[in-house]
C-alpha cells in the first residue's frame, strides 16, 4: 500500500514522506485539542466579540427562555434544600407552609417559600412555556392560512419530539449508572446492582417502560434520575397540543378559542388531566399574543387592554401566593388547616388527585401573562444571565441531579449532615469539615458553602452536556427526520 494512503504513519516510510505526513497528524491532534477545549470551556470565559457593541435585539419570546432557565435554576435549589438531613424535618416544614406544626420560618413564608422550595410551581411554569413555544409556528402558519407547510411543521415537531426529549435522558442516565460500577461510586439511592450487567438490564427495563406514554400502571418514576417524571408528562402534552392544533387548523378564530378553553376546563375539572390544562393555556395565550399583534382580539378583550398593567400587577402577586400551596403531601386537611388557605382550599375541583397542581396551574399562567406586560420583570428574564439559564436549562434538570447524589451527598455529609447509610458507605466523609448550622432555615453556613462549589459546577457540567449531548440530539432529530422523508413528486421513491 502506498504510505500516503495508510490512516497512519509507516514505520518504512521514508524521511520525506514522514515529513509530509507530520503536518497533517499535528493538525489533527490540535484539532481533538481545539474541540475538547471549545467543549469544556466555561461561558463565562468566552468573551463575545460583540462584547462592545450594544446588546442584540433578542427574539419576542426571549423571556419565556429566561424564565424557563429560571425555573431550571428553581428546581436544582428546590432539590438541595430538601436533600440535606437536617436537624428538622425541612420538607415537611417548608412545603406545608409558614406555620406547619406551629413552627414559623422565614424560608416558610408566603412568596418567600417559592425560592426554596418552588421546584413544583417550576415544573407547571415548564408545561405552560412549552405549550406556548410549541404552538407559535403552528398558530402563525394556521392565520397565514398556509395549512400546506402547518402539515409539513406538525409532522416534523411530532417525528423529532420523542428523540428531542428522551435520547438525552438515555445518555446522561447511562453515564451516570455507568460510573458507579467503572469508578466504584456508591450512592444512596436507587440500589444498586452486583455487577454491570446487572445494572444494564435494571436500567433498559425502567426506562423502557418509563418512557412509554401509554402505560397504565406501574412507576412514574425512573429512578436512575427522579426529576425527569416529567418529561413523559412533556411529551404527553406535546400530543395533546399538535392534536388540538390539528383539529383545530381550520376553524374560525371564536370557535378554535372557545374549544381550547373547553378543552382546557375538561383537563382540570372534569378529569385528573392538569397537565394537559396546562400545555393548553399555553397554546392559548400564545394565540391571543398573535391575535394582539394582528389587531385582532376579540372586542371584549380589546375593552379591557388599558387595564392591563393592573390586571398584571395583580396577577403576578396572585401567582406567587399561589406558587406557595402546600405540597408535602396529597391531604385536602394539611390544605384547608394551612394559614390563608381555608378558603382556597374549597375551590379545588374533584376531578384533581394531587391538589398542589389545581393551584399551580393558576400561578403559572398568571406568571407567564403578566411578565411582558411589566417592563421590569420582562427585562429581568431577559438579562444574559437568565439567557445563559434558559440555554443549558434543560441539561440542568438532567445533569443536577447526578452530581446531588454524588458529590453533593458527600459535601452535605463532610459539614455535618450525614444519614446512617453515609456512615456505613462513605465513613471517610463523614463530619470531614464540620461548618456551623446556625442561621435561617435554609441559608446556614453549611450550606451555602456546598453551594459555593456545587452551583457553578452544576452549571458548568450542564453547559458540557449541552454541547455533547443536548444539541448533537438536535442536529440528529433533524437529521433523521429529513433521512426518511419521501422524495418530492416525479422523482422515484427509495
Amino acid at each position: 500500500m502506498n504510505a500516503r494512503y495508510s490512516p497512519l504513519p509507516s514505520i518504512f516510510s521514508s524521511d520525506s514522506e514522514k515529513q509530509s505526513q507530520n503536518p497533517h497528524i499535528t493538525t489533527y491532534i490540535f484539532s481533538i485539542i481545539q474541540y475538547l477545549a471549545d467543549v469544556l470551556r466555561p461561558a463565562i470565559t468566552i468573551r463575545s466579540r460583540s462584547n462592545s457593541n450594544p446588546r442584540k435585539q433578542l427574539r419576542g419570546t426571549a423571556y419565556l427562555d429566561g424564565l424557563r432557565g429560571f425555573a431550571a435554576l428553581l428546581v436544582y435549589w428546590m432539590h438541595h434544600q430538601l436533600w440535606p438531613l437536617r436537624e428538622v424535618p425541612t420538607g415537611r416544614l417548608l412545603e406545608n407552609g409558614y406555620g406547619y406544626d406551629g413552627k414559623h420560618y422565614f424560608a416558610a413564608l408566603p412568596f418567600i417559600r417559592t425560592f426554596f422550595t418552588g421546584g413544583h410551581f417550576a415544573v407547571s411554569v415548564f408545561f405552560i412555556i412549552s405549550g406556548y413555544v410549541l404552538s407559535l409556528k403552528p398558530l402563525t402558519l394556521i392565520y397565514a392560512q398556509d395549512f400546506s407547510k402547518l402539515n409539513e411543521n406538525l409532522s416534523s415537531a411530532l417525528f423529532r419530539r420523542w428523540i428531542r426529549l428522551h435520547v438525552p435522558i438515555i445518555l446522561v442516565t447511562f453515564g451516570y449508572m455507568a460510573s458507579w460500577h467503572i469508578f466504584g461510586i456508591w450512592v444512596l439511592s436507587p440500589k444498586q446492582q452486583g455487577s454491570f450487567r446487572e445494572e444494564f438490564w435494571n436500567w433498559y427495563i425502567e426506562f423502557k417502560n418509563f418512557s412509554f406514554i401509554f402505560r397504565t400502571g406501574g412507576e412514574a418514576w425512573f429512578t436512575y434520575n427522579f426529576p425527569t417524571w416529567s418529561i413523559p408528562v412533556e411529551f404527553r402534552g406535546s400530543i395533546i397540543i399538535y392534536s388540538t392544533l390539528l383539529a383545530f387548523s381550520r376553524a374560525s378564530r371564536n370557535a378554535r378559542l372557545w374549544g381550547s378553553i373547553g378543552l382546557i376546563f375538561y383537563f382540570l375539572y372534569i378529569v385528573d388531566g392538569w397537565f394537559g390544562s396546562m400545555f393548553l393555556a399555553g397554546m392559548t395565550l400564545c394565540e391571543l399574543d398573535i391575535l394582539a399583534r394582528n389587531d385582532n382580539l376579540p372586542r371584549w378583550i380589546k375593552r379591557l387592554e388599558k387595564y392591563k398593567t393592573q390586571f398584571a400587577y395583580f396577577a403576578l402577586i396572585a401567582a406567587f401566593y399561589l406558587s406557595g400551596v402546600p405540597s408535602y403531601v396529597r391531604d385536602e386537611e394539611t390544605l384547608t388547616k394551612a394559614p390563608g388557605w381555608y378558603y382556597l382550599s374549597l375551590l379545588k375541583p374533584q376531578a384533581v388527585f394531587d391538589q398542589k397542581w389545581f393551584y399551580l396551574f393558576f400561578a403559572s399562567i398568571f406568571l407567564i401573562w403578566c411578565i411582558p406586560r411589566i417592563s421590569w420583570l420582562r427585562t429581568f428574564f431577559e438579562t444574559s444571565f437568565n439567557q445563559y439559564l434558559g440555554k443549558i436549562s434543560f441539561m440542568l434538570y438532567l445533569v443536577h441531579g447526578p452530581i446531588l447524589w454524588t458529590l453533593g451527598d458527600r459535601m452535605y455529609c463532610a459539614v455535618g449532615w450525614y444519614k446512617e447509610a453515609n456512615e456505613q458507605h462513605v465513613p471517610g466523609w463523614v463530619n470531614a469539615f464540620p461548618v456551623s448550622h446556625g442561621g435561617p432555615l435554609g441559608l446556614e453556613p453549611a450550606f451555602l458553602i456546598c453551594q459555593a462549589v456545587l452551583l457553578p459546577l452544576t452549571l458548568w457540567v450542564a453547559e458540557v452536556t449541552m454541547r455533547i449531548v443536548d444539541d448533537p440530539t438536535v442536529k440528529f432529530s433533524s437529521w433523521l427526520y429529513r433521512a426518511v422523508l419521501a422524495p418530492p413528486p416525479g422523482q422515484p421513491l427509495g
